[in-house]
């Protein structure tokens, strides 16, 4: 009994023994580039392995990143040595010792240069240049950074290159040609975005963005909104230790653009800081608008008309701080703070026309219609993440929280001259959206031939628009000061969204990978309007929705994979099409919201081939989308009031469920190097729109059959290594609705950049359409009772004088992208109308 309680004593000294000193033990990371000892180009793909410093057998190892960096983490206190091989190309070297200590855990070797070996294989050149496009299991990737035409551009541009992206004269973002598409920025949602995308993208200047990812068929560990998929915009940083950076610009004829980047790397620390901004200079853009109304009824036809020029320029800035510590190899934190603001001011004329012709009436009106309008955005991002590592390879927790906050302003005023049957008016309307996000992500390789992803999310969003119209006052000074409660709104909007996803990845045997998951999502959705004059019905929705997700992948010696994928998607209304309320911002061309409206459902099949040939890559896929709970916007004649009035006859545009949509498409993207300094990319993407209008909108369904749209991409570079230059040319086809079409878009465009100082600096040119100063943008609607022509011709032709410059170490890395998704993206109105102030509602989705 004695010994019993000995051992129990010792046992007693021991637990309480680790409870105080044990624990994991202090480790660091062994860190550094490999560069080329002649070129001092880094050199990507080279061996590195870790040995104790008498040791023969290595205990740890990776290969260069692209820019012939290295970390090697789990590394504890002790005496190592270091070797760099590349078999064919360089000599062996190895770096002895290596000394870390428990008070300094981490070693950064800064730059190690290894030798050509020029030995018996002959002379071997080593060049780390990514493809400016690359395929990957679940995404595409276009490396924007190595495209010099986009230099002195903003991220509208830059997406027009994008293999299965189009952007229209409105900036406009399709995924073959679904304009439901999720866009994120190093892989979180944007508050700004989320109230305006066109116009944030406009304000991000291309020197700040690294990449982007195309992922047409998510799989479940992403948010299940966008029908068409997700376009994640990676931006610049650094991982070079010290102090870097690099300032970059264009000035041209039709905009001008700035970017500075400053990164600090030491020891566990990291500290990055980027501004950029755009300015255009004042644009004149020209439009011819017809619209012709037939009452029913009555039999009344309307004959609308107008001409409108309109002075637009826009402005914008974006800036972000991120700062990353390490706290030893298992936790990390990182922030970043993401600040937005921008506008555009529009001013411009239009004379119009309006003539009603009945059995019983004739009336008319020929007026000049003033607008002046002012549009603000302005927000922030602010994000806050944790990742803990444990012992196990591959194990990972990630925690993040984001409050994104916006807001949107728009101010304007309707003037009129001459027989207008409508009293002048101002409107100001503000939007506020605050989105706040929480989200846990693990990762578990239970085995080599088995993953876990599993995790949650919740998002809150709650936002107000508040929308005044005024009219002449009372006292018969003219100015508008007279609120008007009968036009005027304000709307609160509640949303929730909570989520659980998991993945599982399997490798199996003969090179066959397996990507299975699921995700649950519900969502509550509340909506009532505070002013009581139009007496608006509230919005209240509940919903819940599965999302599976399948990926089977087949690899083929080493340059062939087959993949066939399937994926479920979901498009959730906004609030500008949930609002029950009227906007008579523009009298002649009005718009509401529908509170009954229900989301989109997708579901997409793709089978996808990828092959290298040396240097060439093809890619194609074929796929079938079929979208049940189709949303588009239904224009009609607003007939009744003008009847009784004989105040002019206009249009009231609304958001349905119309039906559904099967699509059938094929995508194609290749590169070939025909000779060395030559490299031939290119592009398209082709598919059918054929909707099935159910109930009454099959009388406003006019583009009947099945039509092919497409979007092409073309581009060749010739590279003199000093010397660079580009010619690309983009086609984009007309985009169908039920009741017509909207505009074409084609661009041409041609850069040449020299570069300086072992490519630290650089300068260029870029134009843009040089043979024509205007492009011509063409809508055409047609229903039972309304047919609707307008032609925009926008100044497009530019030159730029581009520059670029960079300091320090310069080495560029992929930041970790997490899951933060955006819970909705807001549908693209399709319908035009005539001059006056566009519809003030787009604040909030």
């Amino acid at each position: 009994m004695k010994r019993f309680y000995i051992f129990l004593l010792l046992l007693s000294s021991v637990l309480t023994a680790k409870a105080q000193f044990g624990g994991p033990s202090i480790t660091g990371k062994i860190a550094g580039t490999v560069i080329d000892s002649v070129t001092k180009k880094p050199v990507a793909y080279a061996s590195v392995a870790i040995y104790l410093s008498n040791g023969k057998a290595p205990i740890n190892g990776m290969l260069t990143d692209e820019s012939g960096g290295f970390k090697i983490y789990n590394i504890k206190p002790g005496s190592y040595k270091l070797t760099i091989t590349f078999v064919g190309g360089y000599k062996t070297k190895t770096v002895n010792p290596i000394v870390t200590t428990a008070s300094k855990p981490d070693a950064s070797l800064g730059n190690i240069k290894i030798r050509p070996d020029n030995g018996d294989l002959g002379e071997v050149t080593i060049t780390a240049k990514a493809p400016l496009i690359e395929n990957h299991i679940d995404k595409i990737v276009y490396n924007a950074e190595k495209d010099i035409t986009n230099v002195g551009g903003n991220a509208s541009d830059v997406l027009q290159k994008v293999p299965l992206v189009a952007v229209d004269i409105n900036g406009n973002v399709s995924l073959r040609g679904d304009a439901n598409v999720k866009v994120l920025i190093n892989g979180k949602p944007s508050g700004a975005m989320s109230a305006s995308l066109s116009d944030v993208l406009k304000t991000i200047p291309a020197d700040q963005i690294k990449s982007i990812e195309v992922i047409t068929s998510p799989s479940a560990k992403y948010d299940a909104e966008g029908s068409a998929g997700i376009i994640n915009i990676i931006t610049k940083q650094k991982n070079a230790s010290g102090l870097s950076g690099s300032v970059s610009g264009g000035i041209g004829t039709r905009q001008n653009n700035g970017n500075f980047n400053l990164n600090y790397n030491k020891n566990r620390f990291s500290l990055s800081a980027n501004i950029g901004g755009n300015l255009t200079w004042p644009q004149t853009s020209l439009t011819n608008f017809n619209q012709t109304i037939t009452d029913p009824t009555t039999g009344e036809v309307t004959n609308n008309s107008a001409t409108r020029s309109s002075d637009i320029k826009r402005y914008g800035t974006i800036s972000s701080i991120t700062a990353g510590y390490e706290v030893n190899a298992y936790n990390s934190l990182t922030s970043t703070f993401r600040y937005n603001r921008g506008g555009f001011n529009q001013t411009g004329p239009s004379t119009n026309g309006s003539h009603t012709t009945g059995p019983d009436t004739t009336y008319g009106y020929q007026y000049t219609n003033n607008t002046v309008q002012h549009n603000l955005f302005d927000g922030f991002d602010w994000s806050v993440d944790y990742t803990h590592k444990f012992h196990k390879d591959g194990e990972e927790l990630d925690l993040s929280a984001q409050w994104s906050h916006s807001i949107v302003n728009t101010n304007y005023t309707n003037t009129y001259t001459g027989e207008s049957p409508y009293d002048p008016q101002r409107g100001i309307n503000d939007g506020t959206n605050n989105e706040y996000t929480f989200q846990a992500d693990y990762t578990l390789p239970i085995n080599k031939l088995l993953k876990l992803e599993a995790g949650g999310k919740t998002t809150i969003r709650r936002l107000n628009s508040d929308f005044d119209i005024f009219g002449t006052d009372l006292n018969g000074d003219g100015d508008l000061d007279n609120l008007l409660p009968d036009l005027s709104n304000i709307y609160d909007y509640n949303q929730n969204v909570y989520a659980g996803y998991t993945v599982l990845t399997f490798t199996l045997p003969k090179n066959y990978t397996i990507l299975a998951g699921g995700r649950f999502e519900n969502t509550t959705i509340n909506g009532q309007a505070t002013t009581t004059d139009q007496e608006l019905p509230p919005v209240t929705q509940n919903y819940n929705v599965f999302i599976p997700s399948f990926t089977i992948q087949k690899q083929v010696g080493t340059s062939n994979t087959f993949k066939l994928s399937y994926s479920k998607r979901i498009t959730r209304p906004s609030l500008t099409f949930l609002n029950p309320f009227i906007n008579m911002s523009n009298p002649q061309s009005e718009s509401e919201g529908n509170p009954d409206l229900r989301p989109e459902i997708s579901q997409t099949i793709e089978l996808n081939y990828n092959t290298f040939i040396k240097t060439s890559v093809i890619n194609f896929s074929i796929y079938y989308k079929h979208i049940n709970g189709l949303i588009e916007s239904i224009l009609a004649p607003d007939v009744s009031a003008a009847a009784a009035t004989q105040t002019g006859v206009g249009t009231l545009s609304t958001y349905q469920n119309i039906g559904s949509n099967n699509s059938w498409g094929s995508s194609f993207f290749g590169s070939i190097n025909p000779i060395k300094i030559l490299t031939i990319r290119g592009s398209i993407n082709a598919y059918t729109y054929s909707p099935d209008p159910t109930g009454f909108f099959a009388a406003d369904h006019s583009s009947q059959g099945t039509y092919v749209q497409y979007n092409a991409f073309g581009m060749a570079e010739v590279d003199l290594k000093s010397i660079v230059g580009q010619v690309f040319a983009i086609e984009n086809s007309p985009r169908r609705t039920i009741q017509g079409t909207n505009p074409s878009f084609s661009l041409l465009g041609f850069g040449v950049r020299k570069q300086f100082d072992n490519k630290k600096a650089s300068i260029g040119i870029n134009v843009l359409q040089p043979f024509n100063k205007y492009k011509y943008f063409n809508q055409n609607i047609t229903s039972a009772d309304l047919v609707q022509t307008s032609s925009t011709a926008f100044p497009f032709r530019s030159v730029g004088l581009t520059f670029s410059y960079s300091f320090g170490k310069i080495t560029f890395s992929n930041p970790k992208p997490k899951n933060g998704n955006n819970p909705d993206e807001e549908k693209q109105d399709d319908q035009g109308g005539p001059g006056g102030a566009p519809a003030a509602g787009g604040s909030t989705r």
